[in-house]
């Protein structure tokens, strides 16, 4: 049997978690380097998570207006989440992060793509959807620390608000610009 290790991989000596909040953790692990040095790595361990670009039956692009302790001000956005325990699978890890955020739900809920905005530093992972007929039937479920506004907007608004920097979340930018670059499978 061959060994298809890359020459590149380190080995891993010990994991632990050296710090634990409400929504990621820092882990800590002691490895080894292809050339023989042992050191320490740390990084931020999430679940996976949702983002969702939602339509309405009109055209118009639900979007949210929320509090970003971290940047000390309001950030407009696509709704985004966490994938709970409960979710059967991520689209409707999608559908409910969508219900949850903006009291909207979709008719359709199509796959877009996947990414890992920064595997540098985090284990993070994007999922990415489109959500279509999206209309308002639900109240907002909002967790203890979101503090979130719903609205609307055309799809060239929000390319403009990306295009002026008005709109600095990572998120919503690479979702409208893999969706306007590559569309879905459907279109």
């Amino acid at each position: 049997m061959s060994d298809d290790r890359d020459e590149l991989a380190w080995d891993l000596l010990d994991s632990e978690v050296a710090y634990s909040c409400p929504g990621f953790d820092v882990r800590r692990e002691e490895v080894r380097l292809p050339d023989g040095t042992e050191t320490d790595f740390d990084y931020l361990s999430e679940p996976e998570s949702v983002v969702v670009l939602p339509f309405t039956p009109d055209g118009e692009v639900v979007v949210i207006e929320e509090w970003r302790q971290a940047v000390r001000r309001v950030n407009r956005s696509l709704p985004v989440g966490g994938m709970e325990p409960e979710d059967d699978d991520r689209e409707s890890a999608a559908r409910r992060e969508l219900r949850e955020e903006t009291g909207h739900e979709a008719e359709t809920v199509e796959f877009l793509t996947s990414v890992e905005p920064a595997n540098g530093v985090a284990n993070s992972v994007l999922h990415f959807f489109v959500a279509r007929g999206c209309t308002p039937t639900a109240e907002q479920e909002l967790d203890h620390n979101e503090s979130i506004r719903v609205d609307t907007t055309t799809l060239d608004e929000l390319r403009e608000h990306i295009r002026e920097r008005d709109i600095r979340d990572g998120r919503t930018t690479l979702g409208l610009l893999y969706y306007e670059a590559f569309g879905t499978a459907d279109e």
